[in-house]
């Protein structure tokens, strides 16, 4: 397991890993067959779901951030 800053993007995450953005936003992911469940914070529940090929922009802080995934086993974050 890894924990990542904002300072560190862009970032690719694993299924352990954590990104703590500027504002306290934690970002973290869990496997969902192809798909990413991707949450936000202490949230159980998916703020979305990723499948290869796709990507989401979060709004944090005032930031945007970008996070896609493709068929392998990460998520990368990164600044937009």
């Amino acid at each position: 397991m890894a924990d990542f800053t904002q300072k560190n993007l862009p970032v690719t995450l694993h299924t352990d890993d954590l990104l703590r953005l500027d504002n306290g936003t934690a970002v973290r992911w869990e496997s969902s067959g192809e798909a990413k469940d991707i949450m936000l914070n202490d949230d159980f529940g998916a703020t979305c779901q990723l499948f290869p090929g796709c990507d989401y922009t979060l709004d944090a802080g005032g930031k945007q951030f970008r996070i896609s995934t493709d068929f392998g086993d990460t998520v990368v974050v990164e600044a937009v």
